[in-house]
């Protein structure tokens, strides 16, 4: 984070609304923008590169920020990219023009300062010095101390295309007094997409893929969600209840039955008034924690909560990695591993290496160790298979492949994040 920047946080920890954010937009902070850019990022609709726009950068820059003063300066529509998700829809992301991406990190940059002094505890998306362990970690402390007998598995229908305009302005009105920044933030909120060829203007929403999605996500839920939840609910209740959310994933924990019916009927109006809905296929209510000894399960963050016991038959919770997580990432490694199947076997196993490491590092959590095994066993396997495949007229026999695999040094499983406090 820029030094010159810092003294967002301070401001923001003494005053209840923020003035002269826009000053922060200058020559040096785009400059330095311009040099943390990846070169390789995919292009937005004029096709500017960061080559492209450095061959002039000094210009560009003095011509961006004489349209910024003059209220001239206009995001130019996103490029729409849709990838598919796990359930057969597609993900919409949009993909900023350069210049844009220039503002939106700077002013992305700034939003995180101001709000990250305001933000609740209980959200642990997109935060600095935040991740998703911490989320499964805050879940299982809540489970195994705090009396918790339901959960409220919920779920946002559409979440980032339903973010209202005119609440989000107002969300940002409460913490901000700087007109032309609030301004900006909704020129690039309504700057619209690029479909097939064909402009698409935006009344609602927010386009994934951009520095500031993420933030202003954070903005909408903490006052729809998290404020809601953390001075009303928790102050309306007799049993404990506790409030979960990375991003628009959230749940619910609650001791009592009866309030846990009440706080999903309230959630629901609530959520509507801000123009929101909860998807009522995959939202209900779920008995689990303490003193309930079903076999119900729930899955957050890629992780399936067990109620279980331990070996002493005193109460625990058993984390693991979901079946449909697990699943997709099986899918996904044979597909690629059939498709460079005949690249240089050397090759090919360092980047199983790298890969295998990534999927350690995000489900090597306590507990888990025998999902990170069967993965293990299972690339081991499907390459063996593989090999075979390639080698018809003489196949590689299995104990060649047990020496090949070996060196290329592949990391048995190993546990690297401790869940537990």
């Amino acid at each position: 984070m820029r030094n010159e920047l810092r003294v967002i946080s301070e401001q923001s920890k003494k005053y209840a609304k923020l003035q002269t954010l826009m000053y922060h937009i200058n020559k040096e902070s785009l400059k330095e923008e311009h040099r943390k850019m990846n070169p390789k990022k995919a292009v937005g609709v004029d096709g500017v590169t960061k080559d492209i726009y450095s061959l002039n950068l000094d210009e560009n820059i003095n011509d961006l920020l004489d349209r910024m003063k003059r209220m001239r300066y206009r995001p130019k529509p996103t490029r729409l990219v849709e990838i598919p998700k796990e359930d057969g829809r597609m993900r919409k992301l949009g993909i900023s023009s350069y210049e844009d991406k220039l503002v939106e990190g700077i002013m992305g940059d700034i939003l995180s300062l101001i709000y990250e002094e305001r933000f609740y505890d209980c959200s642990y998306g997109f935060r600095p010095g935040r991740n998703m362990h911490q989320a499964i970690g805050a879940i299982n402390h809540a489970l195994m101390f705090e009396k918790i007998n339901y959960v409220i598995d919920c779920d946002i229908k559409a979440f980032f295309d339903n973010i209202d305009h005119k609440w989000m302005t107002r969300f940002l009105e409460n913490d901000i007094e700087d007109r032309k920044f609030i301004q900006y933030v909704v020129r690039f909120l309504k700057s619209g997409i690029m479909a097939d060829g064909e402009y698409q203007a935006n009344n609602v929403g927010t386009k994934q893929g951009n520095k500031m999605s993420p933030v202003l996500a954070n903005v909408y839920l903490h006052y729809v969600l998290d404020d809601w939840f953390e001075r009303g609910v928790k102050k309306s209740v007799r049993g404990n209840v506790r409030l979960v959310r990375f991003a628009d994933d959230f749940i619910i924990m609650c001791q009592r039955e009866d309030e846990a019916s009440m706080i999903l009927e309230k959630l629901e109006e609530r959520l509507a008034k801000f123009g929101l809905e909860l998807n009522k296929d995959k939202t209900k209510i779920i008995p689990f924690g303490w003193n309930k000894g079903t076999k119900e399960t729930f899955d957050f963050l890629g992780f399936t909560f067990i109620n279980g016991k331990t070996i002493n038959g005193k109460y625990t919770v058993h984390i693991q990695t979901s079946k449909k997580k697990m699943k997709k990432s099986k899918m996904k490694i044979k597909t690629w591993l059939n498709e460079n199947m005949h690249k240089p076997i050397w090759e090919i196993l360092q980047k199983i290496r790298i890969k295998i490491i990534g999927h350690y590092n995000y489900y090597g959590i306590n507990g888990n160790y025998k999902c990170l095994r069967k993965y293990y066993e299972y690339i081991k396997e499907t390459y063996y298979r593989i090999l075979r495949k390639r080698g018809q007229k003489n196949p590689i026999k299995y104990k060649d492949y047990l020496r090949i695999w070996n060196a290329g040094n592949i990391p048995l499983p190993k546990i690297s994040v401790n869940i537990w406090f």
